[in-house]
């Protein structure tokens, strides 16, 4: 009896003990803080030292292409675009293919139309916005603008293959590296 004892003790021993340490959660991310006015001006300032603040607007440019933020945190929002063309110059099959760009290659930024002009946007809550996904946004905004005319992109996520998916998401990889110390 001794024996089959011992000799279940030893069997059942490893297990139960992998079975404790399987249960054991992994911590939970820590949620970054809610993003106010201030630390919308640190990312974006880090972005462009050079950005030009008016209150809660920032007149940046990434990449070579100007960006306007506006920040209303009275209405928790924010808002990011670039001037892509005036309207008048835009044809219809040009905008049936930024239509179809905001249903599958646009991701988060979004191509409009306001002011006779075609713009591309990144609208977001403010409270919630995270720094990885204003960064990732605004680039998504350039994406648009500089791929206007040929594969109206946002380059975070390409279907198919091809070399222009990794092209676009450059912009974004360093803007992320930018806003890594943050």
């Amino acid at each position: 009896m001794l024996r089959l004892s011992l000799t279940l003790a030893v069997t059942l021993l490893p297990l139960l003990a992998s079975a404790q340490d399987s249960e054991t959660p992994a911590p939970a991310p820590v949620p970054e803080a809610p993003m106010t006015v201030d630390r919308l001006n640190d990312i974006l300032v880090a972005l462009d030292d050079s950005a030009r603040i008016n209150g809660r607007v920032w007149q940046l440019t990434i990449a070579g292409t100007p960006v306007l933020v506006i920040a209303d945190p009275d209405n928790d929002r924010m808002r990011a675009l670039s001037p892509v063309a005036d309207l008048e110059d835009v044809q219809i099959d040009t905008l049936q293919r930024m239509m179809q760009a905001n249903f599958d290659t646009a991701l988060d930024a979004r191509y409009a139309i306001a002011k006779d002009m075609v713009w591309s946007t990144y609208i977001h809550p403010l409270s919630p916005l995270e720094k990885d996904q204003l960064i990732s946004g605004l680039g998504q905004v350039i994406n648009l603008v500089q791929t206007y005319g040929t594969l109206y992109t946002g380059g975070a996520m390409q279907f198919g293959g091809g070399d222009s998916g990794a092209i676009q998401r450059d912009l974004i990889d360093e803007l992320l590296k930018k806003g890594e110390e943050l």
